[in-house]
């Protein structure tokens, strides 16, 4: 059943889709101009500026002081050179298993059919002949390394353009709070349209140079495409893994001997960790991100338009509507660059006070402006009415069903965001009452985080399981792979948002270190505990989504609402009709499933532990051995922590990404298609309330030591000040959280979407081929 046709024709969406991501990237150049502007070479001359000499306000905050540039200058490029050096040395590895990976899926996939080169009847209608199986083999490989090297560059770019900014933002904080955020967000700005814009633009071509050899057989084409989100998504799971182990090592150890040992300010330059510190917050929370969102929406497109290829888009090739997904993501780019505006060119930031409202409007204006968008695309790009599979059946769905499908995963990720900022905000009672625990020591501290964490699970996993009951009921699985889509359709504005947060953090860095004054610190800690926040957000409301986009919290969001699209994609193309968990094969998958997401933290918690007990030791042996350390009269041995951080997280990092990657294909080949359903809802609905509840505890224990240092209120200056008995059990709970908050949550959205998108790619194999021990005993 087919309603009137859409407005856009195909050649219009072939026009619109290519030319909104090259207007992203075009805007991000823009940004990325901008801020380059911000000179980090001393320059000599008048300081005439707007027609006026402004040169007496410059003396007072030290701009013209060339040696605090030069200063800046030579630790910016201390950072950028060791998180470059890292990546390189962890994306030698990545290859070394990305190559490894893409055979096996060539080899698995092509000996479902054993190689054979003859067309095949088709899995949902066996009346038409389809491509072989061996063109998905091959295909799904080659989409398999596209979005693989997609992903890398993603992490990549948003590391360097993250390095180039932070001093930038500490000269610009000189000038004022103002010219500093904007700054930094510009810079936050340039990764996240570089990457939304890249993301749509690759697998739209993708698509296009599939289809030249699909023809007609779109079934087998977009089964294809889902190898380009396991490429995205199993290169993030490095990253973040890789990336988080490395930053809390060093982090932990900074932390630890500098400020609760040695009683020293953080970011202090006689701190031997503070420049590994410094390149973790690149190689972890901006590359490690970066991948992670870019493997979001390349998981969650996929899913999207797996679905479907075997709906009425598919069956009558309706080419504008099957690019509904890539049409929301184009709308989301134009949308992101207006409310980009609001922040850097509408509205003047003049004090501190209104940093942390301005992150915090990105995300309404973006939701408000993006609902419009999203009934545009919905009234001009669909037919009235159409039909989507539904486990065997194809289910009659109106356009402003799936309209409101859409919007509810956009509107349920902001009503997540709000209550995340309550629970990890130092501005409300529940962070405030943990930094008040600190009073009688750090176990009273560690108490309250947990319960606060425990207790932030609550309202979003109503706003998950309503969104998803709403979106499932209108139009089935489509229904909640587009709700995804919904809040990753910000995905611009949110990546902003998260890489604002490690560049502010960088910026208050080398102010440290340069020797700035007290007043420019004071502005880069205000920047920094706006981002923390919204940051914090974002983890969850990436849960949402998940509503995928802030911190992690972007990514958090996302994982719930993929996996699960990924997972009725997974269950329909093996053949399982129902999934009943009263059957053994089933429950025992559950019971495994939901234990994984405890063990992958074990792992990577237990990782930043040891790597971690490695540099407290060397920060301990330069303070104990080098003379004059503490007096500054001797500069530390920066270099040996580098290294240290580098090697345990690249040893750390394989362990539990062979965990995710080898546990789908151990359990499809041995135990079968439906164990795997199994492990995959467990899996699911454990690593859900496991990651939200690390992230805003994390979250909440760092904002807690903040309000302590901060000293803002007359209750915080009663637990104060810095080096106080309070702030060292609050810098304990800070650094307990360390790993929780920045590797364990953030990782384990990937857990969720990883393996399921994993079982997606080699459904074929194990409904050819799989449960071997069932088909034994």
């Amino acid at each position: 059943m087919m309603g009137s046709s859409a407005l856009l024709s195909d050649l219009g969406t072939e026009i619109v889709i290519p030319i909104c991501a090259v207007i992203g990237i075009v805007f991000s150049l823009v940004q990325w101009y901008l801020v380059s502007l911000v000179k980090l070479s001393p320059e000599h001359g008048d300081n005439k500026k707007n027609g006026y000499n402004d040169s007496l306000i410059e003396e007072e905050e030290g701009i013209n002081d060339q040696n605090v540039v030069v200063k800046c200058a030579e630790i910016q490029n201390a950072i950028s050179e060791g998180a470059t050096s890292f990546l390189f040395t962890e994306y030698q590895y990545v290859g070394i298993f990305m190559v490894a990976f893409a055979v096996l899926i060539f080899l698995f996939l092509g000996s479902v059919e054993g190689f054979s080169t003859q067309s095949q009847p088709c899995t949902y209608n066996k009346e038409k002949m389809c491509k072989p199986a061996l063109a998905t083999a091959i295909f799904s490989t080659i989409s398999f390394l596209l979005g693989a090297v997609t992903s890398v560059v993603s992490g990549f770019l948003g590391m360097k353009i993250a390095t180039y900014a932070n001093a930038r933002t500490t000269l610009e904080a000189r000038k004022g709070v103002g010219k500093a955020f904007i700054t930094a967000f510009r810079s936050g700005a340039v990764m996240g349209f570089l990457l939304a814009a890249n993301g749509l633009l690759v697998l739209y071509i993708t698509i296009n140079l599939f289809k030249l050899y699909y023809g007609d057989d779109w079934e087998g084409l977009f089964e294809a495409i889902t190898g380009y989100g396991l490429g995205g998504s199993s290169m993030a799971l490095f990253g973040r893994v890789g990336g988080g182990i490395y930053t809390k090592a060093a982090d932990v150890g900074a932390d630890l001997v500098g400020k609760v040992e040695r009683n020293i300010p953080e970011d202090d330059p006689r701190n031997p960790a503070v420049i590994a510190d410094n390149v973790g917050d690149n190689v972890g929370d901006i590359a490690g991100m970066g991948s992670d969102l870019f493997g979001s929406y390349a998981e969650s497109s996929c899913a999207a338009l797996v679905v479907a290829s075997i709906s009425s888009f598919g069956i009558n090739h309706d080419f504008t509507a099957m690019c509904y997904p890539l049409l929301i993501s184009s709308m989301g780019i134009l949308v992101c660059l207006i409310t980009t505006l609001f922040a850097t060119d509408f509205f003047e930031i003049k004090a501190v006070k209104e940093i942390e409202p301005a992150l915090k409007n990105q995300l309404i204006i973006s939701t408000a402006l993006m609902t419009v968008g999203i009934a545009i695309v919905t009234w001009t790009c669909l037919p009235s009415s159409f039909t989507i599979f539904n486990f065997g059946t194809q289910k009659v769905v109106k356009n402003w069903q799936l309209f409101l499908c859409v919007a509810i995963g956009l509107w349920a990720g902001l009503i997540i965001g709000f209550v995340t900022e309550y629970y990890t905000s130092n501005a409300y009672s529940p962070v405030q009452d943990v930094a008040d625990s600190c009073r009688t020591g750090a176990a009273t501290n560690v108490i309250f985080g947990l319960a606060l964490g425990y207790k932030s699970v609550i309202i979003p996993i109503f706003a998950i399981a309503i969104a998803i009951f709403v979106s499932f009921s209108f139009a089935a699985m489509y229904g909640i792979a587009v709700a995804a889509l919904g809040m990753l359709s910000t995905i611009a504005t949110g990546l902003a948002i998260d890489a604002y947060g490690p560049i502010s953090d960088n910026a208050g860095g080398i102010a440290e270190m340069a020797g700035m004054s007290h007043r420019i610190r004071e502005r880069t800690d205000a920047l920094d505990a706006a981002g923390n926040t919204t940051a914090a957000i974002g983890k969850v409301c990436a849960f949402y989504l998940l509503c995928f986009a802030f911190l992690s919290g972007f990514a958090i969001g996302s994982a719930a609402l993929v996996s699960l699209a990924l997972f009725g994609a997974f269950v329909s193309r093996a053949a399982i009709s129902t999934v009943d968990v009263l059957t053994p094969e089933v429950f025992i998958g559950l019971m495994v499933g939901a234990m994984l997401p405890y063990w992958f933290s074990a792992m990577t918690m237990k990782s930043v532990g040891s790597a971690a007990l490695k540099m407290v030791e060397e920060v301990r042996r330069q303070f104990n051995t080098i003379p004059g350390l503490m007096e500054g009269l001797a500069k530390p041995d920066y270099a040996t922590c580098v290294k240290i951080s580098t090697d345990a997280s690249i040893k750390e990092m394989i362990p539990p990404g062979a965990l995710v990657m080898l546990t789908p294909l151990i359990v499809g080949i041995f135990f079968g298609v439906e164990t795997l359903s199994g492990v995959l809802a467990g899996a699911l609905v454990s690593g859900v309330q496991i990651a939200i509840s690390a992230s805003n505890t994390g979250g909440a224990w760092d904002n807690a030591k903040k309000y302590i240092e901060a000293g803002a209120s007359e209750h915080a200056r009663t637990l104060g000040p810095k080096g106080s008995e309070p702030h060292k059990a609050a810098v304990i709970g800070d650094t307990i959280g360390d790993p929780l908050k920045d590797t364990s949550g953030p990782s384990l959205n990937i857990l969720i979407k990883l393996m399921a998108v994993e079982s997606l790619v080699f459904a074929p194999f194990f409904a050819t081929h799989g449960g071997i021990l069932f088909k034994i005993f």
